[in-house]
Formats: structure tokens, C-alpha cells, sequence
């Protein structure tokens, strides 16, 4: 999967026949639902480890820096594994991974240690990249060419049913005991503050376990489960010999990355604010609790909008509905920012259901016409995804210097900027090869 060499991958697809894969498809898609819950997690533990440790926004949001940076370090690496081991051995890897990191919580509650939580979520999210690497593409292969776009936009509205459910989960559950104002807080002497911290942070404990033996329970099941085997797709397959190229040279495709970037950096920076955001006594004057039931609606948006995106992309040009959606999202953020209330509200968790298509959209427009060079497309757009670890990053650096109301921004350029690949981009030539 080196970027610049001489290509040993071809474009692959299962034949098409009548051999039935809703059931493989049906097992797989149970990954997309717990890497999506998993990762929508992050938006309840934010505002519980700020108030546990005291963070300011930039501080806490390394909790997504250490997330999504994961897919920066681990996707490419992943990618050989893939090749060498195959999708079904990474994918039950990926599931023990994240049973690891999610165990490791135990003792991070336990210290407590905001530096433990920060290691635990990167293995987590390593976890999770090695199902992200592994899954998309043996979606798009598990049947017939003409319906992988159909196929992976409904896998991911499976991801998206994660999110909804997971803010329920870790409101009831993490996010159940009050927590203590900054005042309070620094009243308190040494002591007394290690003592609140231990009793907040053992919140997490219950939840993880939970994840962690739902997870080996479902390495085992797919570890039993006769995936079909994929042969041409995990290593082996014959090279096209004379044929040199570089992702590099396709234009298309570094703006689709771009893309995948800006996409998923604005989706976390939003989800990841969105319950202080409703904390606010301008805003929705919600406890943590409350605010946190609340973005099930968010989430819930971008689940109901994939099942009517799948319809909607199958009668309307991808680079139209695209277009409609990113400027949808742009008009809502700054709607939020010039406005207070219930109507600021309403506005910000309406963009999960223009965010919906977002992500499969950009995919297969980045990698369409790539020939031979679309496994390392596939795998520079999916590290792409540490855009989710940087952009919030830096909008709690803004929302520490001008305000959280101000600093959705951000997101919103980045809409636009998916507006500008919505106009610009064109499909990769597979001719630019050079022998």
C-alpha cells in the first residue's frame, strides 16, 4: 500500500451470480453497529472526564486526538495485515483489540488517570480501525458490483442506528451521577478531590465491562461464522505487470481525502460539543444528563437520513445530493451561531441528518475510476478519518478563546470545503498509468 510504487492490486468484485450473502452481510453489519456505538461514546465521556479533571475544551478534546489519530497510525499497517491474513482473521483481531482497551478502562477509573483513559482509547481505537480497514471493503465485495454504493450506505445507516443508541446508554450510565461545579470543585482540599474523582470515574467501569464481553462474544461468533472466502481479494492475486502510478498524481482522490477529512472532523467536532453546547444556560440550559439523551437526535438523524440517502442515490446524481447536503449543513451550523435558545438547538441537531450520505458519498467519488490503484485509495481515504482527531482539537482551542457558541466555525468551512469536491471533483482516470 505504498503510495508511489509499482501496483500488485487489482479491482476486484465477487462474481456476479445468485449466491445469497444476506446472511455474511447481515453478520458484518453487526461491525458497523459497534464501532459506530463505540465512537459515539466519546461524546458522553467528554463532558464526564472535563468535569471529573477539571479540562478546559482543548484539553479534554485529546480524548478524540487519541481516538482518530489512531486511523492515522494504524490503517496503512492494517491494510497489509489484511492482505496477508485476510479480512475475516483482521476483523475478529480487530473485535479482541477493542475488548482490550475497552478493559483497560478498569484501571484508568481506578487510578483515576486521564492519561490511563487517553491509553485505553487508543487501543480501542486501533481496534476499530482494523474493522473499519477490514469491513468497508468486504462489504463493497460481498456481491455484485452494480450495488456496493447501495450496500455500503446501508451498512453505514447501521453504523449510524450505533450512535443513536450509545448517548441513551452512556447518559443512563455515565453520566447518571451529578457532577460538581469548577467552584465546588476547588474548594475541596487534596483528599477530599481524589475521593470525588474515584466515585465519578467508577462510572465508566460497569458500561466497559459490558462492551468488553460483548465484544469477545462477537469475535467468537464471527470467528465460527463462514464469512465466504474472498480469495483474489487478500493477497496473491496476479500483478499488472508495467504498470506504474501513484495515488498521488489523482487529483480526484486528494480532494475526496480532503474531504473524508473535513466530513469527519466537523461530525465529531459537532457531536463532540454538542452536550456542553446544550449546557449552556443560553443555549438549552440542560444538566450533562438530559443534554446527552438529547443528542440521540443527532445521531439519529444521520441513522434515518443513510436509509433515505440509499433511496434518494439511486434516482439522483451522488455529486448533487453531495452538494445539496454539505450547503444544508453550512446554513444550519451558522443559523446555531447567530441564534440562542431552543432554535440554536434545534438547528445544530438537525445536521446529523444532512451528514448522513456524507461519508459513503465522498468514498466512492474519491476512489471512483482509481483502476488498480483503488486499494490504496481506500486506504489514504480511510486514514484520511484523523480529521475527526484534529478539527475538534482545535475547536476547543477556539471554544477556550472565543466561546463554544463561536467556535462552530470550524465545521462550518469544512462544509463548504465538501461543497467545493461536491462541484470540482472528477472522476480518477485510470489511464494516467505510465509503463
Amino acid at each position: 500500500m505504498a503510495l508511489g510504487t509499482q501496483q500488485n492490486s487489482t479491482t476486484l468484485r465477487t462474481p456476479e451470480s445468485n449466491i445469497n450473502y444476506r446472511g455474511p452481510l447481515a453478520m458484518v453489519t453487526t461491525l458497523f453497529f459497534m464501532w459506530g456505538f463505540l465512537t459515539c461514546l466519546n461524546d458522553i465521556l467528554i463532558p464526564h472526564l472535563k468535569a471529573i479533571f477539571d479540562l478546559n475544551y482543548a484539553q479534554v478534546m485529546l480524548v478524540q486526538l487519541s481516538f482518530f489519530g489512531a486511523y492515522a497510525v494504524f490503517s496503512i499497517p492494517v491494510g497489509w495485515v489484511v492482505e496477508r491474513v485476510g479480512y475475516k482473521t483482521t476483523m475478529v483481531g480487530g473485535l479482541l483489540t477493542m475488548a482490550l482497551g475497552a478493559l483497560l478502562f478498569i484501571p484508568a477509573a481506578s487510578a483515576p488517570s486521564f492519561s490511563l483513559f487517553l491509553a485505553a482509547l487508543i487501543i480501542l481505537a486501533a481496534g476499530i480501525t482494523a474493522l473499519q480497514v477490514a469491513a468497508n471493503p468486504y462489504v463493497a465485495l460481498l456481491g455484485p458490483a452494480r450495488t456496493s454504493s447501495a450496500r455500503l450506505t446501508m451498512t453505514q445507516a447501521f453504523n449510524s442506528l450505533g450512535t443513536f443508541v450509545a448517548p441513551w446508554f452512556g447518559g443512563v450510565l455515565i453520566l447518571a451521577t451529578a457532577a460538581k461545579s469548577a467552584a465546588e470543585i476547588a474548594r475541596m482540599n487534596a483528599g477530599e478531590l481524589q475521593t470525588y474523582r474515584i466515585e465519578q470515574a467508577s462510572s465508566v467501569k460497569l458500561p466497559y465491562v459490558l462492551i468488553a464481553v460483548a465484544l469477545i462474544v462477537l469475535a467468537v461468533v464471527i470467528g465460527r461464522f463462514r464469512l465466504p472466502h474472498i480469495p483474489e481479494a487478500e493477497g496473491g492475486h496476479a500483478a499488472e505487470a508495467g504498470t506504474h502510478d501513484s495515488i498521488l498524481r489523482h487529483r480526484n482522490l486528494l480532494m475526496g481525502s480532503l474531504a473524508i477529512f473535513c466530513y469527519v472532523g466537523a461530525e465529531v467536532s459537532i457531536g463532540s460539543f454538542l452536550v456542553n453546547y446544550m449546557h449552556e444556560p443560553n443555549i438549552g440550559n440542560l444538566n450533562l444528563e438530559t443534554a446527552a439523551k438529547f443528542l440521540t437526535v443527532y445521531w439519529g438523524g444521520a441513522m434515518v437520513g443513510r436509509f433515505i440517502g440509499s433511496a434518494v442515490l439511486s434516482r439522483v446524481a451522488p455529486r448533487v445530493v453531495l452538494g445539496f447536503n454539505a450547503v444544508a449543513a453550512a446554513l444550519l451550523v451558522c443559523t446555531s451561531m447567530a441564534t440562542n435558545g431552543y432554535f440554536a438547538m434545534a438547528s445544530m441537531l438537525l445536521i446529523g441528518l444532512f451528514n448522513s450520505i456524507m461519508f459513503p458519498t465522498i468514498f466512492t467519488l474519491g476512489i471512483e475510476g482509481l483502476g488498480v490503484l483503488t486499494g490504496e485509495g481506500s486506504g489514504l481515504l480511510n486514514t484520511a478519518i484523523v480529521g475527526g482527531a484534529i478539527l475538534p482539537w482545535i475547536q476547543g482551542f477556539i471554544a477556550d478563546r472565543l466561546g463554544i457558541h463561536h467556535a462552530f466555525i470550524l465545521p462550518a468551512l469544512c462544509y463548504l470545503y465538501i461543497l467545493l469536491f461536491a462541484i470540482k471533483g472528477q472522476p480518477n482516470n485510470p489511464r494516467m498509468a505510465t509503463a
